[in-house]
């Protein structure tokens, strides 16, 4: 094991590159008396296939590109995803679904991308699961639970008896939520962030950065900091109205990622991340649309 890892009784937490900056992740390496398992096959697995040897089961939190970048290297484990999202294992296609870019061109870009950089190995056997699932492994349990809004099938993983909480990509980061997706809600996220405030463990892991916290009040002082940007995200966008500005003019501004990110999916991401919380604000009546594809603060 590297000297980052941590192990909690059967359960190991597996430190990926940078504490799991993406695009690489944390994962969790369990060890029962029956069977062995990992919890989201990220590129740091991929790496340490061989030392990781025979896996049984590689149960995924959601399907992102770098979630299952690690699939291939485990081709006789079970592969288990939460119902939602078991399209994004079956093929790629299912996976850009998932995106839900309108930009066909774009869609093909990260075809490739997924294919090369992550590796993506399609899993038409992989089979579902649904909140409230237990794999037992022989002295060490994963419960499911069902955190939608990242993607519609995101979920978080307790493992017991050790109360060990995979969060996916309830990640704790500074960069905050991301539900720029097709296949995230902004309302959905907001449900779950307070819904995993309320889970039993004794120590909470996440995919990307935050890495492995063993105190409660650090984790929810971590959870109320990565909650809280989506409320200035959306105070940034109201000021921001101050003046009527078309969709275009909004993405452009960026209100999701830095103005330097250079990903190719940023401004789709922005697009759907923006129309959420304009659909909201038109909602309770804070902003109004005061021409065409044009909004305005009221």
């Amino acid at each position: 094991m590297l000297a980052t890892d941590r192990t909690f009784g059967r359960v190991t937490v597996l430190v990926g590159e940078k504490t799991g900056k993406y695009p690489d992740g944390n994962s969790l390496w369990l060890r029962g008396r029956d069977a062995t398992a990992v919890v989201d096959a990220s590129l740091s697995t991929r790496r340490r296939a061989a030392e990781l040897g025979d896996v049984d089961l590689v149960v995924q939190s959601h399907v992102h590109e770098d979630h299952v970048a690690g699939l291939g290297a485990f081709p006789r484990a079970r592969v288990a995803a939460h119902a939602a999202d078991l399209p994004g294992l079956h093929h790629i296609d299912g996976l850009l679904a998932i995106y839900g870019y309108e930009d066909a061109a774009l869609l093909e870009r990260l075809r490739g991308w997924v294919e090369t950089q992550f590796h993506y190995t399609p899993r038409p056997d992989a089979e579902p699961y649904v909140d409230g699932a237990v794999f037992d492994l022989g002295g060490v349990r994963l419960h499911a639970i069902h955190l939608p809004g990242h993607t519609r099938g995101h979920c978080a993983l307790l493992a017991e008896p050790e109360g060990v909480l995979f969060l996916g990509d309830i990640d704790l980061t500074g960069f905050g939520p991301y539900y720029g997706d097709a296949w995230s809600d902004l309302a959905d996220f907001e449900r779950s962030l307070a819904r995993v405030r309320a889970i039993e463990a004794r120590v909470w892991v996440s995919f990307h950065h935050a890495g492995v916290i063993e105190d409660r009040a650090t984790f929810e002082a971590k959870l109320t900091r990565f909650a809280a940007r989506i409320g200035e995200r959306e105070t940034a966008l109201l000021a921001f109205l101050d003046a009527p500005r078309t969709l275009a003019e909004l993405v452009t501004h960026r209100f999701l990622y830095p103005a330097h990110a250079a990903l190719d999916f940023v401004d789709a991401a922005e697009t759907r991340t923006i129309r959420q919380h304009l659909a909201r604000l038109v909602e309770s009546g804070q902003v109004e649309e005061c021409a065409a594809a044009t909004w305005r603060r009221r």
